[in-house]
């Protein structure tokens, strides 16, 4: 039996063109990495980068790359203070302009991440997932998403990975074009970049209602 198309370019068309696209985006767009990057030291310190293990393709870990977006400020006894204080108002402007974004570039071109596809989220989560919600690491997780172009932060977990597996069904050549083209839309607009009652996400909890099929 024939792959389909959607089956063909997710095996053979779709980690090629992420590579090609990334290293495109990292040649034109590195003068705006070298100046965020210089900006983040003077107004944040160091390090530039935050690092963090996310799970990724079958769930399998790899270390993601953005710029930080918070300082370390910490209480007296050397707990670090809430997100909505840490996260400074430049922090803010990289996150609304997804420019702390842009390291993920390289986990493209390492084969960690893909353009398009359901956001890395913590490591933490795997263990609450149900099977339906799993289902999001059967591809690489993404620069950007259904999601992402659907209310990204501002929509409920669970309308996030409705929109996940959807994205996992249907993947095609078109399909990623037109998420890609409605990223670069929404990121001028600055749309859905923080939920109503927090800096960042909600953390998820697990589903109160299981979706499992």
């Amino acid at each position: 039996m024939k792959p389909s198309k959607g089956g063909m370019y997710r095996r053979f068309i779709k980690r090629s063109m992420d590579f090609i696209l990334a290293l495109i985006a990292i040649l034109v767009l590195s003068p705006i990495l070298l100046v965020v990057a210089l900006l983040v030291r003077v107004k944040l310190g160091s390090p530039v980068l935050f690092k963090q293990k996310r799970p990724g393709l079958h769930g399998n870990i790899f270390m993601m790359f953005k710029f930080r977006t918070m300082t370390d400020e910490r209480d007296e006894n050397g707990e670090l203070l809430p997100d909505n204080i840490r996260l400074t108002k430049f922090g803010r402007f990289l996150r609304s302009t997804s420019l702390d974004e842009l390291p993920e570039l390289f986990n493209i071109i390492k084969g960690d991440m893909s353009i398009v596809g359901p956001r890395p989220l913590l490591v933490q989560y795997l263990p609450l997932y149900d099977k339906h919600q799993k289902r999001r690491h059967e591809v690489r997780p993404g620069l950007s998403g259904l999601a992402q172009v659907n209310g990204r932060n501002a929509i409920s977990w669970e309308d996030k990975f409705n929109l996940d597996v959807e994205y996992v069904n249907h993947v095609s050549f078109t399909g990623d074009w037109k998420i890609i083209f409605l990223t670069i839309k929404k990121v001028f607009v600055r749309e859905g970049i923080n939920s109503e009652t927090a800096a960042t996400m909600e953390y998820f909890e697990g589903s109160k209602v299981s979706n499992e099929k």
